[in-house]
């Protein structure tokens, strides 16, 4: 693994990037993201902290984790744990609470989403002073590798229903690989009510009537290559329900 003394080089930006990493019975994958991500930040010099945000994980994730922060340093690996899984929206406010960066990038523990877009991320937000820079696996060459027909209908039908329903003004309203400025963050969860994959497509909706920035990243979404899906019967019912009460509320 890379060490935390490689020499890295230095952006004079002063920005600094806070990654979330909410988990839950990730102890496989979370030995790789963060190396990837300490990988692709070390090379491209941004200041950075990645605040691991456990769920009370029964798979000995937190132990993991505690294991890579010594390995990274506590400068880099901040531990955030919770007692019981509490949920996407409020696993981000805890995160915000302690992140020191001026930036916030929230994506999947499961290896979904990959480091390497992230510089595309940080420069697509430079470019046009995004309020939010958001990954789409809908647009340019993004796509999504290794879900079956089934996975890949509910999800296609549930963006579009979404961009029917309630004209988002961006193109992949479900992932939840994105990049924030801080402020603009902690205002969106202040506002956000839902629960669940439901959460992200509101962030979008309330950041289209917060007449905030938008910016898209076409990515590659791969389905996770340890541990079991968290996409069940209850979670598109779930969706269901919160779509129609966004549809009717915004």
């Amino acid at each position: 693994m890379a060490s935390r003394k490689a020499s890295q080089p230095k952006r004079d930006s002063g920005d600094k990037y806070s990654i979330l990493l909410p988990t839950y019975n990730e102890r496989e994958n979370l030995p790789l993201i963060v190396w990837l991500l300490v990988k692709y930040f070390g090379e491209s010099g941004y200041n950075y902290e990645i605040i691991v945000i456990d769920d009370g994980s029964p798979d000995g994730t937190l132990e993991v984790a505690e294991q890579l922060q010594k390995i990274y340093g506590e400068d880099k690996i901040l531990l955030r744990p919770r007692a019981t899984k509490l949920g996407l929206g409020t696993a981000y406010i805890h995160g915000i609470k302690h992140a020191t960066g001026n930036f916030v990038l929230i994506m999947d523990a499961d290896l979904s989403h990959h480091p390497k877009f992230i510089p595309e991320f940080i420069k697509k937000q430079k470019e046009g002073d995004y309020d939010l820079v958001s990954g789409t696996r809908y647009q340019g060459n993004g796509g999504v590798y290794g879900w079956d027909l089934r996975r890949k209908l509910i999800s296609r039908g549930a963006n579009f229903l979404s961009q029917v329903l309630l004209r988002p003004g961006a193109s992949d309203l479900t992932g939840s690989f994105r990049l924030y400025k801080k402020a603009v963050l902690e205002s969106l969860v202040e506002r956000c009510v839902s629960k669940g994959y439901v959460f992200q497509m509101e962030m979008i909706v309330r950041a289209r009537q917060l007449n905030y920035t938008i910016g898209e990243v076409p990515i590659s979404f791969v389905d996770r290559v340890y541990g079991e899906s968290k996409l069940g019967g209850n979670e598109i019912v779930s969706f269901v329900k919160g779509l129609i009460t966004l549809f009717a509320t915004t």
